[in-house]
């Protein structure tokens, strides 16, 4: 007998997420967003995904069940997102999950978001190589890691933004530009009709003194911003397509570069790239191409998993199960920062508790 099928529970944010995943292969998964309800606000408001969570959560646990073609009784573990994210959104689905972890009588896994961001990737491309390195890239992230067993050892931590991530930069840049709420998808459509080399946007980070991994994108958001401003100053229309494309390219340029860096310093063969901004059509096609050249084999999600999802927290369960992890306790909370470390993320109601432990 094969591992049980884990049900991966994800409300972090404006999206409920319910995957099923048994052995590394993804069975069936729904998804619910709120993101329309968000857009006029011009990003999300907290209160509103979480109610928009506790509406969607029965709904989408049975849409994924039925895409399956399973039953409850078939769940054999719950793993659900317990941080980083908004704190109403992950009590919905921590709830949620505790409850029909309780209900089936089966173990409940408490999991780090962004590990679930890397975990997804191997249900499209298989288990991910030893060592490999990692490149999140979404709208409150942007980090380089240097990734072993995700179920068993710690992950490290190459180098993280300082400031705006990059998908954080396109939401603020695309409001300047006046496009809709979310900014990176409309920056990638619109881009397409630009010229990625009519504006100069600077690439930050990039000098000889600067930490080589590190991210920053608020000085670029700043820069597009005044750019916009000081044309907008001298008369005529915005040319929001070049804006766009030189924008875009400068992110993919400074993400790509310093991934392949990290690569080659580390003497790792295999870039894998995640996350929402993983969706972003340039940064796909120069990570390709930087990639191919320097005889690094590049992995990224098909684009339904790059964004928020269950069958990614499911993946990461699926792993914690097959490597003997100890499941959460049913009083396990939520950890709104949780910083990366390991892919369970177990942190533990009251503190007098998590000393005894």
């Amino acid at each position: 007998m094969g591992s049980p099928v884990v049900l991966g529970i994800e409300s972090s944010c404006d999206e409920t997420g319910a995957g099923l995943v048994r052995d590394g292969r993804l069975l069936g998964h729904a998804l619910a967003s709120s993101m329309d309800e968000h857009a006029r606000f011009g990003g999300v408001v907290p209160e509103i995904a979480a109610r928009a969570h506790v509406h969607s959560f029965g709904p989408v646990v049975q849409q994924a069940l039925d895409s399956a073609g399973l039953r409850m009784s078939d769940i054999g573990a719950v793993a659900v997102t317990t941080g980083p994210g908004l704190s109403g959104a992950l009590q919905v689905g921590l709830a949620g999950a505790k409850g029909l972890a309780y209900a089936l009588d089966v173990p409940l896994y408490g999991v780090h978001h962004l590990a679930g961001h890397v975990a997804a990737d191997t249900l499209e491309h298989g288990p991910l190589p030893d060592p490999c390195v990692v490149l999140i890239v979404s709208g409150g992230h942007t980090s380089l890691l240097l990734v072993r067993d995700l179920a068993r050892d710690p992950i490290v931590h190459l180098g993280d933004t300082v400031d705006d991530a990059a998908g954080e930069c396109f939401d603020k840049v695309a409001r300047v530009f006046g496009l809709p709420y979310p900014g990176g998808p409309a920056i990638d459509r619109v881009a397409r009709e630009g010229d990625r080399r009519a504006v100069a946007f600077p690439r930050p980070m990039t000098g000889a003194r600067d930490a080589p991994y590190a991210f920053s994108f608020s000085g670029l958001k700043t820069a597009a911003a005044r750019w916009a401003e000081q044309r907008r100053t001298e008369g005529g229309e915005l040319p929001v397509a070049d804006g766009a494309a030189s924008l875009q390219e400068a992110v993919a340029d400074v993400l790509t570069r310093k991934a392949v860096a990290a690569c080659r310093d580390h003497g790792v063969s295999t870039l894998v790239v995640v996350g929402g901004v993983a969706a972003n059509s340039r940064v796909r096609e120069l990570a390709e191409q930087r990639c191919r050249a320097a005889g690094i084999t590049l992995r990224v999600p098909p684009l339904r998993l790059c964004t928020d999802n269950g069958a990614m927290i499911a993946a990461v369960g699926d792993l914690l199960v097959r490597a003997g992890a100890e499941p959460a306790p049913m009083d396990v909370s939520i950890d709104p920062s949780a910083p990366l470390e390991y892919a369970a993320l177990h942190p533990v109601a009251s503190r007098g508790a998590a000393r005894a432990a």
